[in-house]
């Protein structure tokens, strides 16, 4: 399943690291793609929204769906 979020506060490079270990550390078969210039977050993962929408609110960022 493939799930969209709107990260506000993704700003370069390092927050996409910062967000895709985050996904990763629950689920290491996602396929994270994360843009700093449209501040969107996909997440192919069977693993529900809200556990994802988690991880990354954990790892210190605003998610918006």
């Amino acid at each position: 399943m493939q799930t969209t979020f709107t990260v506000s506060d993704l700003a370069c490079g390092a927050c996409v690291d910062t967000i895709t270990q985050a996904i990763s550390s629950i689920d290491p078969q996602a396929k994270v793609v994360a843009s700093p210039q449209t501040k969107l977050v996909q997440i192919e993962s069977e693993l529900p929204v809200v556990t994802l929408q988690a991880a990354i609110v954990n790892a210190g960022y605003t998610v918006s769906k």
